[in-house]
């Protein structure tokens, strides 16, 4: 599949016939893809022709821009029958992806890019076309935190029935600590340990009924015209705010691991972001010292960098 063309649509012309459009696959997506899902993975690139093309004429769209391949999908700039410019998002059908357009048809376009159409069985949407540069882009790493602590707070909205509780991960949670304990090598020290187990006991067990993005980094957050500044790829979790502090600190990364004093840094950071949320500061840092003692004691990811698992387990021991 690797390098093979999607021919898709560029609108009605004479007739109503369609001209094609011919897209590559880049090999670095497809391996990606086949990879870690398999020959469901491959039937699902073969399918991205068919499906391109069918929603571009169940919505009445035409292409005005070149597919943009992400880690488990294509987003593809459209514009509608109306004029309007919007884009057409398919993705692989990934757990991380199942409520993805309840989150948008909730928040309604407040803090979050609009949901103009839907297909939850094949995971396409339509939604409103914000600018390609994100928080990422920003520069400025305190200014780019306030921006998510605050949107952060303005999505955290009550929670229509039917989404995945964070509370309900709590057991597995604790069972990855505690399993991490007991080996001989293990990778956090008991303060770390026992500073994690001791937050999933307090915050994590009994949650508000809140929704959540769950992955609010820097580069799910764009530039736009309704608004300064909008969410997309939402994972729509019910649970507590200050659960997303983690991946706001994700943006920085690369200047966090810099630091000269990483516990102050970090602690800066989270002041930042926990200020911006209007949520207590404690629970913005417990939350993250719990979530990267769970991300150390997990392991590797496939394809994860390996720096990743030895700056989780530094930032959980530094906060511990």
């Amino acid at each position: 599949m690797n390098g093979q063309p999607i021919c898709v649509s560029s609108g009605p012309i004479r007739n109503g016939v369609y001209p094609p459009v011919m897209v590559e696959i880049p090999e670095g997506f497809a391996r990606t893809i086949v990879d870690r899902e398999g020959d469901s993975g491959r039937a699902w690139l073969e399918s991205l022709p068919g499906l391109v093309d069918e929603y571009l004429q169940r919505w009445s769209c035409t292409p005005t821009a070149p597919v943009r391949f992400g880690q488990v999908g294509i987003v593809l700039g459209v514009r509608r029958h109306d004029g309007s410019a919007a884009v057409l998002k398919i993705s692989f059908t990934h757990p991380g992806n199942m409520y993805e357009a309840h989150a948008f048809a909730t928040w309604g376009g407040r803090g979050a890019v609009l949901l103009y159409e839907r297909d939850d069985g094949k995971f396409a949407m339509l939604l409103e076309q914000a600018e390609w540069q994100t928080l990422d882009d920003l520069g400025d790493v305190d200014q780019a935190t306030v921006v998510t602590g605050r949107l952060a707070r303005r999505l955290a909205v009550p929670a229509p029935p039917g989404l995945p509780r964070l509370s309900d991960q709590a057991e597995e949670w604790e069972q990855t600590l505690r399993e991490d304990a007991k080996r001989l090598g293990r990778s956090l020290s008991q303060r770390a340990l026992g500073a994690a187990l001791a937050t999933i006991q307090d915050l994590g067990r009994k949650q508000p009924d809140t929704m959540v993005h769950g992955d609010l980094h820097f580069g799910n957050v764009v530039r736009a015209q309704r608004e300064p500044w909008l969410v997309v790829d939402p994972k729509g979790l019910v649970g507590d705010l200050a659960f997303d502090a983690l991946t706001a600190l994700v943006g920085g990364v690369d200047s966090l691991r810099r630091a000269h004093d990483l516990d102050r840094e970090l602690r800066r950071r989270l002041a930042i972001f926990a200020d911006a949320a209007e949520i207590e500061r404690e629970r913005a840092t417990r939350w993250v010292q719990a979530r990267t003692a769970i991300g150390a004691c997990r392991g590797r990811e496939p394809g994860e960098a390996a720096w990743v698992i030895p700056f989780l387990e530094q930032i959980a021991e530094t906060l511990a």
